[in-house]
């Protein structure tokens, strides 16, 4: 925490270099300060597989919400996101053993400098990792955490090495993938998954292992079925909720139509057990998909006008395996393609365009040479001859394989420098040279991985499955960008939308993976050049991946293949801050003269005064150094101080003179006053026999005290402060979006509302048939206090808030007593404020933290606070269907019967006014 402080709100060269300064940087360009203009940014993160990249990205995320003094519910869950989204989306590599397995581009939304919102992109999952992996590398890591939990059992699953899409990996150490299970659906409490979301997302991950143990017995006929021997065709029917018999048909054999009949075609061994992991990794992509698209309908902002945003790209580092014995796939030429497009993004925005304008602009400059990639772009994307164009071609043809494909590629790249062919002329293997090396790729399944076609039999009969979430993502479309498109309702500001129809994907129409990928590229580089781009380059200490140790000549190589060495050179020489004259002038000016007009000689003055040396002006712009805009931004600080304080002083002058002359007419009236008292004396004893003018005499009867009375009390701040909710150093969080349709807040009647048709569940006690002890009504704060005022420590009670739709902890402390906010999630679940713990029930945190203590406070909850004897604070919570039963009663008064029923509304008591203290629902 004590790092976390040294970088907030600092001059970029007041500390050394660390990842949070990155963050306070890209959050001090986004509210506009420390000289900056307010824009949205985007942190671009790279560098080798297992160099950091997702490190960094939470190391970001964690300071950028700490800067923005988050510590809402939002905030927690976008803390959230990275485990679960690992969970799902990251594996074990020989490179790394914590691999991002996919790409993120996350976007944070702010509102004057507060955190609102997110949004997640994705990018390429890399789905036939889930079918088969290299030697020592492992599956996704959810798979495994699995099994770190007594859930397993419950889907029949027995350990990790009995399934074929497992028994290829290491062996696991359950002990620590437990607690990696219980991280992960704390994430998804926390984000907003529901029970059942949660269920039957774990439903569909044992469909899929179950589903990769079926195996295929070919019959005399030459057709396939199912081996008898095994149970996993109907364990994988079972949790995908469709008949088992349909399955069955649906892996062994299809059907065609023709114009005149259908004709079955029974798969060939080969085909059918294609079918089944086509059919596995369908599945997996597309709860992937929907897991993303649920985070970002929960994250998303109540209102998304303004929003600038902070984005930050987690993408798979650069790749090659065959430094390790393995080979290099389809996914691994997607990857490497996106970090060349990286790449060529940083040297564009960094020497390109920079060096030519200082070109335009007139600077003595001399240029600084980097390596061009564009050529090699050209060779993966160019139309109608780049290698994703000819693979797409190929895919067409209906004789096309994985070795045509690569003989066409060798004739029509021949000459060209960055691809290199095969010396073994009978295997489909080529190379290229990327930025950071030779890579050999392997292109064995190129074509089918990237059709990535179902079978339609496969489609309809998921499709029609009983599991919600399956009938869900299979009617969904896939986009252009091969993202999950949900068909249906959204919601977006609290209305509701009908997406326009739009028609199933079929093989007919559906673009292949790479189009895809090479679509969402477009579109990330659209939104990162409408953004301000600081760039963060992670190394790889060694390739052993062993801790403290340091190899130099492979750290150079990164450095030299990354252009470092050139970037260091034009940070030094070149001008990293370049405001137009009119920037400059608006934002500086008053270290001059506020009326100064927007001319370069102007300019020049302001910076002359600021006693700068080392900028430059050219011919529309001012060209400064980070040193410069440092200087600039500490004098105008002082500047604005010292505005503030002389803005200070003459109001406080102001306001004295304006209350001496306030004070000087009551003194007045209160003298004049005093002299009509007289004068109606002197009349009454009959000296006078005018009255003074009415105006005057009216005074008096603006209140039966003094005018100076009144004008001092109405002045005078009240000692008392008001009785109003607080929590221990954290704000409150904004009213659930889910609530409105009940009124106001700050209502009564709508409390009362909210609570009947949505809350008594949550505090009746089932075993007793009545309300929970420790539970109370919509009381304050110092009501509360009361109640626990000679209790034990600990001794606690959950009440009703009077001013938001929700509830407060209220416990006896030390030497006070203590509350905490209550704030009921999304997905109906609880959590305090500033906990990371979510419950599903009040009951549950009530029992969670009487065994376990608060972050802040030593101690756990002991014994609750029930109702004051014969008192009832929650009756009128309750609705004209409860029946009421008294149970606690003060001794001195004999037991009476109290009923409410039907739609009466009144409590039949003759003895005593009391309401009972407990309540019984009747069904």
């Amino acid at each position: 925490m004590a790092l976390i402080q040294m970088y907030k709100n600092i001059p970029q060269s007041s500390r050394p270099s660390h990842i949070y300064a990155v963050a306070d940087a890209a959050y001090q360009a986004l509210t506009g300060h420390n000289g900056k203009t307010p824009g949205n940014q985007c942190i671009i993160i790279s560098g080798e597989s297992g160099a950091g990249k997702t490190e960094s990205t939470k190391l970001l995320i964690k300071q950028i919400v700490e800067l923005c003094k988050g510590n809402t519910q939002l905030e927690q869950q976008i803390l959230k996101v990275s485990p679960l989204l690992e969970a799902f989306g990251n594996a074990q590599t020989n490179l790394n053993d914590n691999s991002s397995r996919f790409g993120k581009y996350i976007q944070l939304k702010f509102n004057d400098g507060h955190l609102v919102g997110g949004k997640i992109s994705e990018y390429l999952l890399e789905k036939s990792r889930l079918v088969g992996q290299g030697a020592g590398e492992q599956n996704f890591h959810i798979f495994y955490y699995l099994f770190g939990s007594d859930i397993h059992r419950k889907y029949l699953l027995s350990a990790p090495r009995h399934y074929k899409y497992l028994n290829s990996s290491k062996s696991t150490d359950l002990k620590s993938i437990q607690e990696q299970f219980e991280t992960v659906t704390s994430a998804m409490d926390s984000v907003g998954f529901t029970d059942d979301e949660q269920e039957n997302v774990f439903s569909i991950i044992a469909s899929i292992l179950h589903l990769g143990n079926i195996t295929f017995t070919v019959q005399e006929d030459e057709s396939v079925t199912v081996t008898e021997k095994t149970e996993a065709l109907l364990m994988a029917a079972r949790f995908l909720e469709v008949d088992s018999e349909d399955l069955k048909e649906s892996l062994c054999y299809t059907f065609i139509q023709t114009k005149r009949e259908k004709l079955r075609r029974n798969y060939t061994k080969e085909m059918a057990e294609d079918a089944r992991d086509a059919m596995s990794k369908a599945l997996y992509g597309r709860l992937f998909g929907w897991i993303v698209n649920k985070i970002n309908c929960l994250l998303v902002p109540e209102n998304q006008a303004a929003n600038l945003e902070i984005g930050i790209l987690d993408i798979f580092g650069f790749e090659d395996f065959t430094k390790d014995g393995g080979h290099n796939s389809f996914e691994q030429f997607c990857i490497n393609l996106a970090n060349e497009q990286l790449q060529y993004f940083f040297n564009r925005h960094v020497f390109f365009l920079e060096q030519e304008e200082y070109r335009k602009e007139g600077i003595a400059w001399t240029e600084i040479q980097c390596v061009d990639n564009k050529p090699l772009l050209d060779l993966f994307l160019g139309k109608p001859i780049g290698i994703l164009s000819i693979l797409d071609e190929e895919n067409r043809f209906p004789g096309g394989t994985d070795q045509s494909f690569v003989n066409k590629l060798t004739q029509v790249m021949e000459g060209n420098e960055n691809f290199l062919k095969s010396q073994q002329t009978n295997k489909p293997v080529f190379s290229i040279n990327h930025y950071a090396g030779n890579v050999v790729y392997t292109c064995t399944n190129w074509l089918e991985k990237n059709r990535d076609t179902l079978p339609e039999d496969i489609t309809t009969l998921l499709r029609s499955s009983s599991n919600l979430l399956i009938k869900t993502i299979f009617k969904a479309f896939i986009s252009r960008t091969g993202s999950l498109a949900l068909q249906g309702r959204y919601s977006r500001n609290h209305k509701v939308f009908q997406q326009t129809p739009i028609a199933m994907d079929t093989t007919a129409n559906k673009l292949t993976v790479g189009t895809q990928f090479k679509n969402s590229l477009n579109i990330l580089m659209e939104r990162m050049t409408a953004s301000s781009p600081i760039f963060i380059r992670c190394f790889k200490p060694n390739h052993e991946k062993l801790p403290e140790r340091l190899e130099p000549e492979y750290l150079r190589n990164q450095l030299l293949y990354t252009g470092m060495l050139q970037t260091i050179e034009i940070r030094r020489r070149g001008f990293a801050v370049r405001p137009t004259f009119s920037q400059f002038i608006q934002k500086y000016k008053i270290l001059s003269d506020y009326q100064m007009k927007e001319t370069v000689d102007n300019c020049i003055t302001i910076l002359k005064k600021s006693f700068l040396s080392g900028w430059c002006i050219g011919e529309s712009k001012v060209f400064l150094k980070f040193k410069h805009v440092e200087k600039l931004t500490q004098m105008l600080d002082e500047r604005i101080k010292s505005v503030v304080h002389m803005q200070r002083v003459v109001r406080g002058f102001v306001q004295r003179g304006r209350y001496k002359k306030m004070k000087e007419k009551i003194l007045a009236a209160k003298l004049e006053q005093e002299k009509i008292e007289a004068m109606k004396a002197n009349i009454l004893q009959g000296r006078y026999t005018e009255l003074p003018p009415k105006s005057v005499a009216t005074i008096s009867k603006t209140d039966n005290r003094s005018v100076f009375e009144v004008v001092e009390l109405q002045n005078a701040k009240s000692d008392e402060s008001p009785d109003v909710e607080f929590l221990d150093d954290i704000p409150a969080p904004p009213t659930p979006p889910n609530s409105a349709k009940f009124g106001p807040a700050d209502s009564k009647l709508s409390l009362k509302e909210w609570f009947r048709k949505t809350q008594i569940h949550n505090v009746r006690d089932n075993q007793k048939d009545k309300f929970q002890d420790w539970f109370h009504g919509i009381i304050s704060r110092r009501d509360a206090e009361k109640l626990l005022a000679n209790k034990l420590i600990g001794c606690f009670l959950i009440r009703v808030s009077e001013s938001r739709f929700g509830y407060t902890l209220s416990f006896k402390a030390e030497n006070r007593c203590r509350h905490y906010i209550i704030e009921q999630l999304k997905n109906r679940k609880f959590i305090i404020i500033g906990e990371t713990k979510i419950h599903r029930s009040l009951h549950d945190l009530v029992s969670f933290y009487k065994k376990n203590k608060l972050s802040n406070w030593p101690n756990c909850l002991t014994v609750p606070c029930g109702q004051n004897s014969g008192e009832c604070d929650y009756s009128d919570l309750i609705g004209s269907q409860t029946y009421f039963e008294m149970e606690n009663t003060p001794p001195q008064v004999p037991p009476r019967s109290y009923t409410a029923k039907n739609n009466s509304s009144r409590i039949n008591n003759t003895a005593s006014h009391q309401l009972p203290a407990t309540t019984r629902k009747l069904n």
